[in-house]
């Protein structure tokens, strides 16, 4: 009996490791679509039944310390490294959709959805939407 219960264990905690490496949730290295560089880290976490997804570090020392000259509101001229660019996701199936990414280089508000590649768990993509015209960035997670 004691080891059917260390087995039932074993495999919820295996179980529990296979779920979150295949979430959304967690830490991904930002690639720029147009020039194929890292440009950040983004934590992306659910907060109440919404997702977001705050910039955790910026991998250009020269940019660390940048404002948010784009941002409106309570977020203008405050520091871009700890902004939420995701905003308001909600899960739709294998997707996270409904909410908003913000480019805080270019100041522009996108409408987006993300998702996990199927065939590989460490890929993330982040599709940002005006009217039918979009673009896609590839993410990769941060071990």
């Amino acid at each position: 009996m004691k080891y059917l219960i260390s087995f039932f264990i074993v495999i919820l905690f295996t179980t529990s490791a296979v779920a979150q490496q295949d979430s959304v949730f967690g830490k991904w290295k930002t690639i720029d679509d147009e020039t194929g560089e890292a440009k950040s880290i983004v934590e992306i976490y659910k907060k109440g039944d919404k997702v977001y997804g705050k910039i955790t570090d910026i991998l250009n020392p020269q940019d660390r310390d940048k404002l948010c000259i784009y941002c409106e509101g309570e977020e203008y001229n405050k520091p871009v490294l700890g902004l939420d660019i995701i905003k308001n996701l909600e899960r739709d199936d294998d997707e996270y959709t409904g909410g908003t990414v913000f480019d805080p280089e270019k100041g522009k508000t996108y409408k987006a959805k993300i998702w996990i590649e199927n065939d590989n768990p460490d890929k993330l993509y982040l599709r940002g939407y005006i009217a039918f015209l979009y673009r896609t960035q590839e993410w990769i997670r941060v071990k």
